[in-house]
């Protein structure tokens, strides 16, 4: 913890950003719960909460293979402006769903606002690596995964006992206005970047990565390694439980806002006990305690109050995962493709979160229990350790630190 804090207090620029980052992630999800209460109030079937679950990952994917090319060649805060801005449209409109009838508009409006909340996320990813380096730049994402996962879940679980108490609308328009927030701390901020001028078009920069690809097959690899953490996206499951098991004692909003509460203990305590034991011999083992603890969960589930136990363990080894693999992947890149690697590695991880989300509601359409959905995303982990121990023995891999 105390290295966190001291780069928090050594570094203007970075202090600022996860400020920024904080509020501007938070509102990416508050607003989820509202979403999802909605749907259960209107008797959305499964196939339609899985697909709104997916639309958050798909949203990036779709934009992903042009968004690298962009952060490449523009400045970062007038592109992260502009991204703000478009959140902050979307999410005010979502306040004009009123029924059934509404959905392709709600889909729409989900879109635009999380692919713009995954093009700031990938802008700023990028950017980190320009202004940190070496372990600086390891806790620095360690400390960006604590505050998207902490903003990822608990900015639902705030919003599940906001939406109860207030009602839906009222979430929408808090969830706006903590964007113009973001919006004016970033436009205040000078950040002082040497953006690498690049000559190329955009087509040809787009085939200049995958040459790059092909020439050092290891980032393909690393990238593959971390779309397993892909396999997290339990937003569908998590309402499909709340729907199956507690709505009949309790309200809605306050499961899902408990559960995803208790995650987020596990997401940001995780790295801080496990972060300076973890490197590229032990990963494989992390992998395999999150299959494990998914596994324990599904064993849990049709108990409320221990699956709230068992969800504390899941998100242990997560933030973990998804910090270090991206860490990885940063140090074992060129600096002219950051923006680009990044971007499509953004898209193979919400690729698979917007798959699983899919296939979350498609194999319980076809009679997979909520328990034996758990269960495979938990294999999905143990083989995702395998491979990147595959990975670090055929690879020339480079340690962190």
């Amino acid at each position: 913890m105390k290295q966190y804090l001291h780069l928090l207090k050594s570094h203007k620029v970075f202090r600022r950003l996860s400020i920024i980052q904080l509020i501007a992630y938070f509102g990416a999800w508050f607003s989820n719960v509202a979403i999802y209460t909605l749907l259960i109030e209107l008797e959305a079937d499964p196939k339609i909460i899985a697909f709104v679950a997916m639309l958050h990952f798909l949203a990036g994917v779709v934009q992903a293979p042009i968004s690298g090319s962009i952060i490449d060649s523009v400045k970062p805060k007038k592109l992260m402006l502009i991204l703000i801005g478009f959140e902050i449209i979307s999410t005010f409109l979502l306040i004009f769903i009123d029924n059934i009838n509404d959905l392709t508009f709600l889909y729409v409006l989900i879109f635009i606002k999380m692919a713009a909340a995954s093009f700031y996320f990938t802008t700023e990813m990028s950017l980190l690596p320009k202004i940190l380096d070496g372990s600086k730049l390891q806790r620095a994402n360690e400390l960006h995964s604590i505050i998207w996962s902490l903003s990822y879940t608990l900015g639902m679980a705030v919003s599940g006992f906001f939406v109860y108490w207030m009602g839906i609308k009222a979430a929408f328009i808090l969830d706006a206005f903590m964007f113009v927030v973001a919006f004016l701390l970033l436009y205040t901020l000078k950040v002082d970047i040497e953006v690498i001028r690049v000559k190329e078009r955009l087509l040809d920069m787009m085939s200049g990565t995958f040459k790059y690809l092909k020439k050092y097959p290891h980032a393909m690899h690393l990238m593959f390694v971390h779309s397993f953490i892909g396999l997290t996206a339990f937003d569908a499951l998590v309402a499909l439980m709340v729907d199956h098991y507690y709505a009949n004692i309790i309200a809605a909003s306050l499961a899902l806002g408990l559960l995803h509460a208790t995650r987020a203990v596990g997401l940001v305590f995780g790295p801080i006990l496990l972060g300076k034991f973890t490197n590229n011999r032990y990963l494989t083992y992390i992998f395999i305690a999150q299959g494990i603890a998914i596994w324990f969960w599904a064993y849990m589930m049709e108990n409320f109050y221990l699956s709230l136990l068992a969800s504390l363990f899941v998100g242990f080894f997560s933030t973990t995962l998804w910090s270090y693999t991206y860490t990885l992947l940063q140090k074992n890149i060129d600096e002219k493709y950051y923006g680009r690697i990044v971007a499509y590695n953004d898209m193979l991880f919400l690729t698979t979160a917007a798959f699983t989300s899919y296939m979350t509601g498609f194999l319980i359409e076809s009679g997979i229990t909520l328990e034996g959905v758990a269960v495979i995303m938990g294999v999905g982990f143990i083989l995702g350790g395998l491979y990147f121990k595959w990975v670090v023995k055929t690879h020339n891999i480079k340690e962190i630190n």
